[in-house]
């Protein structure tokens, strides 16, 4: 009999607060943050400090890690899609904004998304990758417009300009390319920077684009706004050089950003330090254009009375130049903060909202230490505002357990404990400690344990969330905390046993101490035994009735001991390198091992021989443990591999993607209903069995055919991917990319015609049966579902994903191309479908044109096409031009409501009253000049 077992799948992921891999940027509202967590990324109330929702793609994979975020701040409706995400696979996913909710997913670059930004009407989505190219894509038809070639490395940023007719790029080539989005072609290169450009941002008024590299200085250019600006322009450049500004910091640019208004601009650099300068409007920059002059004049002055001595000529300042000065980059950009925070800043964004009363603007930032801040900026100081620090640990995850109710779980890192509760993900203590490298809950679940890198042990109070003692138990690092049962196999209050580095493995009591007559009784606990062993002890576990103990020692040995006697039993002998876990079964008979040479062996308790050693990980074997009550075991490695096993069968049953780190421990509940994993990526992963049943025949199959369509994967990428000679200048290519989903879509329509075929002669054979007096009641296909041949097609072709058909329809042979065009003609009369008919006949028509306009029987076809189409079109475009100026004419009649010109009248105020703010500063400045020259003329 074929045995069945239960599917484990991934229900939940917690911990991360931001990756560092991506960027922060605001949601459409302005209200919530958005920020990155592995394949996921959440808003998150930055007052409250909680995340609001979560982006989450149905199956959590490495590949799919976020690279980036885009927001289209002034989307029309909440349900447009005004959220976008780059992915590490080189997939897009569109995003709507209130319900969390994936839209759609685009395939198109074939490596990680690098940059993303939204037209300015939000209807155009332009993408940068890493394999150089840049792709539009149609955010309302989901759908690729183009692909522009020309960069030769990483395009690291992308803005639009001109109202979204234009496009410049900036890549780790050096280069920022201006392109034309209308003709599709490269307008402008720019040179002068010396190495990589990071990053780049137009200010709202499309005045100055500012570029940032690993230069000492940024680079400034001036945006032209129309063809007829200036005459010293060349004829096709959009960008012109006005000035380099100096930086602070001597490492390499990351993020260049403008606030709302325009009036800051921040550098934020890859270090903990972001540079933010003040651009001043051309009042003041004229101002200080003038005094400048003034002070080179009372310079040139200087010089020129002392010259007259020596007989040196001093050129004189023109008078155009002392009345009407030229603002330089110095005079419109001014430094104005530094911000410096605590850890590395990965990402920064200024909040589109309005700031605080008195503040400049609204600043948040991405911390490497899995922190996100805000900051208000204002012309004095920067100040923190808010943190969100709690919901994740600072470093990676060294342990995790489960208190006996399985309703707490405990996860230890370099300067915390946290305890969380499993179901939802909440974090409910956060206790300071030392680097916690094990740990356990004490019987009662009142208190907990953990034993750190420093050779302490800490006994931590769960309901206070505090330490309440720190025991000096070892000289070397607690490599290992187990519990010691009782006969029967149930935890009790018994003591608990510590492995260290210092080749000692001791046995403790609990103590219930009271400290003072006022204070209450408190948990202690004291040595009462100690095995020491010849070298370090890396694993101790103790059998569920609490007759033996197992020592994994660092010469690659297991010794098994008595527990009473502590007198020597066995020693498993055959890893090549060090054991760094085990697990004995719940009925005792069976212990594993996993070890540094990736491998697990499966034990026999009673004579200590080698059941099975299997190859589990393709690096080290990092925890392993048994599901109570049978001989169903999970281990996790470096790999970032969860392996679910069958220690009878000595068969691989699961392997669960979803870390995108080495994963460094694990915890299993006591009914075996899901497993928790912890790993380097700072992230503690559920996993829960399920009700759906599978077989190890099936699974097998299963990974055999994912292998399979890797490999051919790969074979496709390499011999029709995208060379790595430099591109054609400016070339434009097709957006789509050849996909799993792609070559399905091509045989589901492939299946459509033949199976439509087949239709249509039955038909034509039945009504020549009719006609001879012999037919009888037409059965129709039952895979039609009562359509119609030509319906049937259409439906087929309907489903296929906008953005896959393209490419869906380039993989048809001629033959298949030729049956579909026969359709089009009677497909183009369903008013609907129209614009599907015209895309399918354009692909089509592009794609074999030699071989139709050579066909004979495609040429009439091809005729007949071109009249209708037009005709079609046309009536389509007419009652679309009709439909928009009714619309205009309704929005006219509620705009002559009584009420309409007090909507807007919040904003309005809000404006007014930014204006005055701005005169007051403009007046105190003006003011403190004047009493500045008092005092000098006082002094003098």
């Amino acid at each position: 009999m074929v045995k069945a077992y239960l599917r484990y799948e991934p229900a939940l992921s917690f911990g991360v607060v931001a990756s560092p891999e991506s960027n922060v940027v605001y949601d459409p509202s302005g209200r919530l943050l958005l920020a990155a967590a592995l394949d996921r990324f959440a808003a998150w109330d930055l007052k409250r400090g909680l995340p609001s929702l979560s982006f989450a793609t149905s199956s959590p994979s490495p590949s799919l890690a976020v690279s980036c975020i885009a927001t289209f701040s002034s989307a029309a409706s909440a349900s447009a899609s005004s959220i976008a995400s780059g992915h590490t696979d080189g997939s897009i996913r569109l995003w709507d904004a209130e319900t969390g909710s994936c839209e759609a997913t685009l395939h198109g670059h074939r490596s990680a998304a690098s940059a993303l930004r939204f037209s300015p009407s939000g209807a155009v989505l332009a993408s940068g990758s890493k394999d150089c190219d840049i792709i539009l894509w149609d955010v309302v038809a989901q759908a690729g417009l183009f692909r522009l070639r020309g960069h030769r490395d990483q395009v690291t940023e992308l803005v639009f300009l001109d109202s979204g007719k234009k496009l410049v790029s900036c890549s780790k080539d050096k280069f920022i390319r201006v392109w034309d989005l209308d003709t599709q072609h490269c307008l402008q290169i720019v040179g002068g920077h010396h190495s990589e450009i990071w990053s780049m941002d137009v200010d709202p008024s499309e005045t100055f684009l500012v570029s940032g590299s690993a230069d000492p200085e940024l680079r400034v250019f001036t945006v032209r706004k129309s063809a007829e600006e200036g005459e010293d322009w060349n004829k096709w450049d959009v960008l012109k050089l006005f000035g380099e500004i100096p930086r602070q910091s001597k490492e390499r640019v990351s993020t260049v950003r403008f606030n709302k208004n325009g009036n800051l601009v921040a550098c934020q650099v890859a270090g903990k330090t972001a540079d933010i300068y003040r651009v001043l409007d051309e009042t003041e920059a004229a101002r200080k254009a003038k005094r400048r002059m003034h002070r080179k004049k009372e310079k040139a002055l200087a010089k020129a009375t002392s010259a007259e001595g020596n007989g040196t000529v001093i050129d004189p300042l023109s008078a155009q130049d002392l009345q009407k000065p030229t603002p330089v980059v110095t005079d419109v950009f001014k430094l104005l903060q530094v911000l410096r925070a605590s850890k590395k800043i990965c990402s920064i964004a200024f909040s589109p909202n309005n700031p605080p009363k008195g503040c400049l603007a609204t600043l948040s930032l991405s911390l490497n230490n899995n922190m996100l801040e805000t900051y208000s900026v204002d012309s004095e100081n920067v100040s923190k505002m808010y943190s969100i620090e709690m919901h994740g640990h600072r470093s990676d995850i060294r342990s995790l357990a489960l208190n006996s109710d399985d309703n707490l779980l405990m996860s230890t890192s370099h300067n915390a404990v946290k305890i969380w509760n499993p179901s939802t993900g909440d974090c409910l203590r956060t206790i300071d400690s030392g680097y916690g490298l094990c740990s356990t809950f004490v019987p009662g679940n009142r208190y907990a344990l953990v034993g750190t890198k420093s050779g302490t042990l800490e006994i931590i109070d769960i309901n206070s969330g505090s330490s309440i003692e720190v025991i000096e138990a070892h000289a070397g690092s607690i490599r290992s905390i187990v519990l010691i049962p009782d006969e029967d196999g149930t935890v009790s209050a018994r003591g608990f046993v510590t492995g260290s580095a210092d080749h000692d493995v001791k046995f403790w009591e609990y103590q219930l101490v009271q400290k003072s007559e006022t204070d209450s009784k408190q948990l202690s606990v004291t040595n009462v035994r100690t095995l020491k062993m010849n070298d370090d002890v890396l694993a101790v576990i103790i059998s569920p009735t609490g007759k033996h103990i197992a020592v994994a020692l660092l010469d690659c040995t297991v010794k098994v001991f008595f527990m009473d006697s502590l007198k020597f039993f066995l020693s498993l002998y055959g890893h090549k390198l060090p054991v760094l876990c085990m697990d004995i079964s719940s009925d005792g008979s069976l212990i594993v091992t996993g070890s540094a040479d990736k491998n697990l062996k499966i034990w026999g308790m009673d004579f200590g021989d080698c059941h099975k050693s299997i190859f589990a990980h393709t690096d080290s074997v990092m925890d392993v443990k048994f599901v109570y009550k049978t001989h169903y075991m999970f281990s996790v490695g470096k790999d970032r591999m969860v392996k679910y096993w069958d220690a009878d069968k000595f068969e691989l049953l699961l392997t669960l993607e979803g870390h995108h780190a080495e994963v460094w421990c694990l915890a299993i509940s006591s009914r075996g209903d899901f497993v928790v994993t912890g790993s380097h990526d700072r992230s503690i992963r559920r996993w829960d069995r399920t009700e759906e049943q599978f077989f190890i025949e099936e699974e097998v199959e299963k990974r055999l055919e994912e292998t399979f369509e890797a490999d051919l994967d790969n074979d496709m990428e390499h011999r029709y991917g995208h060379k790595d000679d430099a591109p054609e200048e400016g070339s434009v290519g097709v957006t789509g990319r050849k996909t799993k989903e792609t070559v399905s879509s091509a045989d589901a329509i492939m299946d459509a015609l033949d199976t439509a075929e087949e239709e249509v002669k039955r038909l034509d054979q039945h009504k020549e049966e009719q006609k001879n007096g012999k037919g009888a009641k037409f059965q129709p296909n039952i895979l039609m579902q009562g359509h119609s041949p030509s319906d049937y097609v259409l439906s087929v072709v309907s489903n296929v994903r906008p953005n896959d058909l393209e490419q869906a329809l380039l993989s048809l042979p001629f033959s298949d191309a030729l049956k579909l065009m026969s359709y089009l003609k009677e497909w183009s009369l369903v008013p609907l479908k129209i614009e599907l008919v015209c895309r399918v006949c354009l692909v089509l028509l592009q794609t074999h044109h030699n071989q139709l306009t050579t066909t004979p029987s495609a040429r009439s076809m091809l005729t007949e096409l071109k009249d209708i189409l037009y005709r079609r079109v046309k009536n389509c475009k007419d009652a679309i031009g009709f439909n928009l100026a009714a619309m205009d004419h309704i929005k006219e009649l509620l705009s002559m409501r009584s009420d309409a010109p007090f909507r807007d009248a919040r904003a309005k105020l809000m404006e007014i009253r930014q204006e005055q703010s701005k005169r007051s500063d403009k007046s105190d400045g003006i003011e403190k000049r004047k009493r500045k020259k008092q005092k000098t003329s006082g002094q003098s």
